[in-house]
């Protein structure tokens, strides 16, 4: 009998390279109003370059029970999630299994999300091009990278809560 061996090598936060947090803007469905988003991806720089960094993000996207491509998930309604938003002092800080990175959005974003009480938040298995040596694209490049259906069919989609410190 002939047995296969699955080897099953722990996620390293390392491999995902630097991990980009991008926060926009942009029209409902409905047309009349503004949803923030906010869009994880890596910049392909970790130890295995692009690819390495890619299979990290799909693996840690797995052990987090977010499917890539998938329909939306109502974060508001899962207290389970394993990813959250903290927005404090004018900062997003996403927090994920062995993983935490900020960035500083838009004011009009934070009021919107201060309106809402949440962000639809993507998570892209597609590196993220740059301009430059650990820069982010900005912009129209942005939009492109964001809007194209290679990032969002590679990406986890979660109506994600806006979480704050209580005082």
């Amino acid at each position: 009998m002939t047995s296969v061996r699955s080897e099953i090598t722990p996620f390293r936060a390392a491999d995902l390279g630097t991990l980009a947090l991008l926060a926009w803007m942009a029209r409902n469905e409905e047309g009349a109003g503004r949803t923030p988003c906010l869009l994880a991806c890596s910049l392909g720089d970790g130890p295995g370059g692009p690819e390495g960094a890619s299979a990290a993000v799909a693996r840690l996207l797995d052990d987090m029970r977010l499917p890539a491509g998938g329909d939306p998930i109502d974060g508001t309604t899962r207290p389970s999630l394993k990813v959250s938003m903290l927005v404090v002092a004018g900062q997003i800080v996403l927090q994920m299994p062995n993983v935490t990175t900020q960035v500083t959005p838009p004011a009009e974003w934070l009021e919107a999300v201060g309106k809402l009480g949440y962000t639809y938040f993507m998570f892209t298995t597609r590196v993220c091009p740059t301009i430059g040596p650990r820069r982010p694209v900005a912009g129209a490049e942005l939009a492109a990278f964001a809007g194209a259906p290679e990032t969002t069919n590679a990406a986890a989609h979660v109506y994600l809560p806006a979480r704050s410190l209580r005082a």
